[in-house]
């Protein structure tokens, strides 16, 4: 699977996952005139639809590297491709450690190849963090039940299992 990565600068470049996955040549960093066709998934936390493993039909995924304070609005733009978003997962990051649903771009990479089936790879490209071996400790089961589900309705019935108090207090 191809890994194409926006990075809009508003974050701490010394800790951008996504910079680290183009220099080490595991992305390719694309400008913010980026068109996705229909054959990418685009990552959007804000997607109506969510990851599942009938997506893995698609050739390539674009992470979109922003601020969580501002990438809201980044979505908004036309990027094109299939938008989906993440099924709840635990961050493993330094910065969001153990918070459900804040992932660096690394981790959100990594779980979507984990999801579409390529655990491999998801395992290759974690392991450019110290801390990359932790996401699938702390996630583990939940992405087992996501890589496993047949369906998009499958994959929320098991977000909604493992993650049934994130989902209360969201309400």
């Amino acid at each position: 699977m191809g890994v194409f990565a926006l990075e809009m600068g508003q974050d701490d470049p010394t800790k951008c996952t996504a910079r680290k996955m183009i220099n080490m040549d595991l992305a390719k960093g694309v400008s913010r005139k980026f068109h996705a066709s229909d054959k990418i998934i685009v990552l959007n936390p804000w997607a109506h639809r969510v990851l599942s493993p009938p997506d893995r039909v698609a050739k390539s995924v674009l992470v979109v590297d922003a601020s969580w304070n501002l990438a809201q609005e980044v979505f908004f733009r036309r990027l094109g491709g299939k938008h989906r978003r993440l099924p709840t997962l635990l961050a493993a990051n330094p910065t969001n450690y153990s918070r459900p649903g804040v992932l660096s771009s690394l981790e959100a990479v990594a779980a979507t190849m984990y999801i579409l089936g390529d655990v491999d790879e998801a395992k290759r490209y974690l392991d450019i963090y110290k801390w990359g071996p932790t996401f699938l400790t702390l996630n583990q089961e939940p992405l087992e039940a996501y890589r496993r589900s047949r369906t998009e309705g499958k994959v929320l019935q098991a977000e909604k299992e493992y993650f049934a108090q994130y989902f209360q207090e969201s309400v």
